[in-house]
């Protein structure tokens, strides 16, 4: 009965966005972890119940709609602070998106009350279960950085949208040349010459949708018209970059309303 009780749900894995080390969603009941030590930043968010847990030997919780970020090297336990466990999703972070130099603020200021932020995680989790869904979860990933390192160093407040016409054009140049191929965050801001953060912003501001809307936005008119020239979903899936004809099916539904299969048999 005991082991019935204690119920256990966890998955895993190491998606292809740089900087994240592991994605973890679990669901716990009655299991406490022991102290321990993580050599990467973990950034938590509980969608039901609550967590206690030590850290730097000062206590604290998980209240909902709360982020909780955990610096590396520092140890820390965690156990359900209500009867029925928690359900817990996670993201561990390089140092690439947090420098060491927070890990200080972090160990005084754990856990934020920030709905924005907290909703931009779970936006971000749901990216990264997707594949092929890799630049909105990279691009989603840079602002949630740098809301992080606001809340840390509140003097440096950056997510405040600045106009760049001409940089958020260089990037829709680009994204157009490369609708197919696509394009990781960090090579186009390379070739721009912009910061991965002001980048995203600044096509957001210059256009009312952020970069990977936009290239979904011209894969699915793509789709549309190989669809009605009367190519199976499979073969416009491969043709127009989707990474599979189910990553395919999920955009043209949103963006069109129906699936491409449908779609497809609707023409005339």
């Amino acid at each position: 009965m005991a082991a019935a009780r204690d119920r256990q749900e966890v998955s895993a894995w190491r998606p292809s966005v740089p900087g994240v080390t592991e994605v973890f969603h679990a669901h716990f009941t009655e299991y406490a972890y022991p102290m321990h030590v993580h050599e990467a930043w973990t950034l938590l968010i509980v969608d039901d119940g609550a967590v206690r847990y030590d850290l730097d030997r000062r206590e604290h919780g998980t209240p909902h709609d709360t982020v909780s970020l955990l610096p590396p090297h520092v140890p820390h336990n965690g156990s359900p602070a209500t009867p029925h466990g928690f359900r817990k999703r996670v993201l561990y972070l390089d140092s690439t998106r947090l420098a060491d130099d927070l890990i200080g603020p972090a160990v005084d200021s754990p856990d934020l009350a920030d709905p924005v932020l907290r909703l931009r995680v779970g936006q971000l989790h749901a990216a990264l279960a997707q594949p092929g869904d890799e630049l909105e979860a990279d691009s989603r990933l840079t602002l949630i950085g740098d809301r992080l390192r606001a809340h840390l160093r509140p003097r440096t407040l950056t997510d405040v949208p600045r106009r760049d016409p001409v940089l958020a054009r260089r990037l829709r140049e680009l994204l157009d040349e490369r609708v197919v191929p696509g394009i990781g965050l960090d090579e186009a801001a390379a070739v721009v010459q912009a910061h991965p953060a002001h980048l995203v912003r600044a096509f957001s501001t210059a256009y009312g949708i952020a970069p990977h809307q936009y290239l979904m936005s011209r894969r699915v008119d793509r789709a549309r018209r190989l669809l009605l020239e009367g190519r199976s979903p499979a073969e416009v899936a491969v043709a127009t970059g989707f990474y599979d004809q189910s990553h395919l099916s999920r955009h043209f539904r949103k963006l069109v309303g129906v699936p491409p299969g449908r779609y497809r048999g609707s023409a005339r």
